[in-house]
């Protein structure tokens, strides 16, 4: 048998198919690690990207004769990707990120070689532009790590602190609802009683998205998205995304955004207005998300991202979700040690009540200009 010969290079936007059919094909992969991401985030923020692929070169000529757009392709000469966007400014830091702004990202590969190759790729990559740390967010940790050269700089470190909820649904939102409790199904029913409706759509919902998103996120106190981030990701996967709207009358009081991968529909963003909680929008919402998912086949709901036992852990969790280790692996490039707790509550104590006092129009302007350098 040939020994394989790897090339690790950059993507060109001819190895997009290719890249986008060893992701579908892939048992790991997630949403964040199609190649549209990249057109996504370069759109919206102008950071640099580079998406490493691994090429296996012997099928190099086979697959000149193929249809690479196959997943089940044999020839498809891809053998593993890692999506990296460079993220760098004076007070944020500079890092390389697989993928900033979600969940999950990191390293695809068909064995510990690849993975390896491309990681030492990301290294060198890392050096060159001066960058202090590579950060990686898995499902499952990697097992190359540990065979990075130990006379660098390089320490490592892996923070499973976070979980990912996901629900395993039935073949349809009646068994769902079956499903639930009795004091969650009459949560669920409450917000209807209120004469509050949810509506799904497409593009033609962004204003009432992004007028509920504004608003919470400066509630919360943390800057907001800039609204093309939105826009961005509804127009490269039209197919693949939806806009969940909860409206008292004409107002819009909740607001979520889905994406559909594989057997899985995401929900990367989720919003609703405190001064309407006594109604429970919110209730309303999830249970239209999960819904769609159902009456559209999905086998699973990913309700994001949660800190164990803290407040939307314990609120995903009623929903029968169940938690998974988020794994995500940071590389210091200077030797530093990183810290394995994040006291994001400690950190940000002050900055957060700043920016709640903040008129939301102020917001609406400086928040996507700080966000932008906020790789969370």
């Amino acid at each position: 048998m040939e020994k394989i010969r790897i090339i690790v290079k950059q993507i060109k936007p001819n190895d997009s198919v290719a890249w986008d059919a060893y992701v579908l094909s892939h048992p790991n992969a997630t949403l964040y690690h199609l190649s549209g991401w990249k057109n996504i985030i370069k759109k919206t923020y102008a950071h640099k990207t580079y998406y490493l692929i691994a090429i296996d070169s012997s099928k190099l000529k086979a697959q000149s004769s193929s249809n690479p757009s196959n997943p089940t392709n044999p020839t498809n000469p891809v053998i593993g990707i890692l999506p990296l966007v460079h993220i760098k400014h004076f007070l944020f830091g500079n890092s390389l990120i697989s993928i900033p702004f979600f969940d999950l990202g990191g390293i695809l590969a068909d064995n510990d070689e690849v993975e390896k190759a491309l990681l030492t790729e990301a290294v060198q990559l890392a050096q060159k532009l001066k960058a202090k740390n590579i950060e990686l967010r898995h499902t499952q940790p990697l097992s190359c790590l540990r065979e990075l050269n130990p006379t660098n700089p390089i320490t490592i470190v892996t923070k499973s602190h976070k979980v990912r909820m996901l629900l395993d649904l039935p073949e349809s939102s009646e068994e769902l609802m079956k499903s639930f409790k009795s004091k969650l199904r009459s949560q669920i029913k409450k917000p209807v009683k209120e004469g509050l409706k949810s509506k799904i759509g497409g593009l033609e919902l962004i204003d009432d998205f992004y007028e509920v998103f504004l608003i919470n996120m400066r509630n919360l106190g943390s800057p907001v998205h800039s609204k093309k981030l939105i826009q961005n990701v509804i127009e490269e996967f039209p197919e693949k995304t939806k806009i969940v709207i909860v409206y008292k009358e004409a107002q819009p009081i909740a607001c979520s955004l889905v994406v559909s991968f594989k057997d899985t529909l995401e929900n990367p963003w989720a919003s609703a207005l405190r001064k309407y909680s006594r109604l429970s929008p919110n209730m309303l919402l999830y249970w239209t998300m999960q819904k769609y998912a159902c009456d559209n086949g999905f086998k699973y709901f990913d309700f994001g991202r949660s800190t164990p036992e803290e407040g939307t852990y314990k609120f995903k969790k009623q929903w029968s979700a169940k938690p998974f280790p988020l794994h995500w692996q940071y590389i210091s490039l200077n030797g530093k040690s990183i810290e394995k707790e994040t006291p994001e509550k400690s950190k940000f104590d002050k900055a957060i009540k700043f920016w709640q006092k903040l008129p939301v129009p102020v917001t609406k302007i400086l928040g996507p200009m700080i966000r932008k350098y906020i790789g969370l």
